[in-house]
């Protein structure tokens, strides 16, 4: 009897292709050069905090902090907070001496939401000197926005009888988003390295029989606002630091019997046991099959951090045996190549 079901078909079509795929996924661990490089003298850092407010700008600030419904002294608390985690992740890198916090200079507070103007170098210079340290990380700005809503709604209360009773309630959403905007500045170049703004939300809800009760309901929100500026100093230290991701490759298991055995191997771990069969391939007379395992000699050089020769066997199984994918690959292979050589510069400091 025919099997006229449509999904059935369909489903037993698409389990031939995946199962016909004539290549395999792998994940490997790909570091990345640090976002910012700082000249390689840099052994000590300033931090300077120009988000507290100056005089002139006082009064502005307090009429914000009224109508968003900060505590009075958020913003002040929040950019110290960040400050202090940016402090304490610095001097976790081994490449710095010492990481100083420079106070008492009035004349570089701002207290604006948005980057103020640049110092100019001779100011920096002159930090530099007079606190015996190298570079300057500058908290440019620090706000904390506050979006107030109202809704109506209910909750669970005790009545005179002590029995639980549902009752009109007011619900109160504070949205306050936490903004902050970095700097760094390296005399050695007289280059600011780097310029950031940060923007980060902290939501917080209470409940009550009337709009004051609601927001006295609302707990945590103060420190949630510290822990979220903490973690922005801690996340902007990390900008001078290397990292590790995932990346994703697929390489050609089909063509011979050795392809099959290759990807045995290569499952198992034992990837130098499976370039040792795809090494043999590239002599293959057929050029299909050829320029697969050139393909896959590539894939094994990634894997050994051999990028030249990745780029070699890449290169090849394109132009020789006009493989496509060889072409994308090699192109992901070249900017591998100039990251990793960046990477070095900044691990030569």
């Amino acid at each position: 009897m025919t099997n006229r079901n449509p999904l059935i078909a369909f489903t037993f079509i698409a389990f031939l292709f995946v199962g016909c795929s004539a290549t395999n996924n792998l994940t490997m661990s790909a570091i990345e050069p640090a976002p910012v490089t700082l000249s390689k003298d840099v052994t000590r850092i300033g931090i300077i905090n120009r988000s507290l407010p100056a005089e002139e700008h006082k009064i502005a600030d307090q009429v914000d902090k009224l109508l968003s419904v900060e505590g009075l002294h958020l913003d002040e608390e929040g950019s110290k907070a960040a400050i202090l985690a940016l402090k304490e992740k610095l001097q976790q890198n081994p490449n710095f001496d010492q990481v100083v916090i420079i106070e008492g200079k009035t004349g570089l507070q701002k207290g604006l939401g948005v980057f103020p103007s640049t110092l100019d170098w001779q100011e920096i210079e002159s930090l530099c000197e007079e606190f015996k340290v190298d570079a300057i990380y500058s908290l440019a700005f620090y706000d904390t926005d506050t979006k107030v809503t109202y809704k109506a709604t209910t909750m669970e209360l005790p009545n005179e009888l002590g029995i639980k009773a549902m009752v009109p309630a007011h619900e109160l959403t504070l949205n306050t988003l936490v903004k902050n905007g970095w700097r760094i500045y390296d005399p050695y170049s007289r280059r600011i390295v780097d310029e950031l703004v940060y923007n980060n939300p902290v939501v917080s809800v209470g409940k009550g029989i009337n709009p004051m009760k609601a927001y006295e309901a609302i707990m945590g929100r103060k420190e949630a606002v510290l822990d979220r500026s903490k973690y922005m100093g801690m996340e902007y230290a990390e900008r001078i630091l290397p990292y590790k991701h995932r990346v994703n490759r697929d390489y050609f298991v089909r063509g011979t019997d050795n392809f099959k055995i290759a990807q045995r191997r290569a499952q198992a771990g034992d990837w130098d046991g499976a370039a040792e069969l795809w090494q043999l391939e590239t002599q293959n007379r057929d050029q299909k099959v050829a320029g697969r395992a050139c393909y896959n000699m590539a894939i094994s050089n990634e894997i050994n951090g051999d990028l030249e020769s990745a780029i070699q066997w890449a290169s090849k199984s394109y132009t020789d045996y006009e493989i496509n994918d060889a072409l994308r690959y090699l192109k992901t292979l070249k900017y591998r190549a100039n990251q990793k050589r960046r990477l070095d510069q900044q691990v030569s400091k």
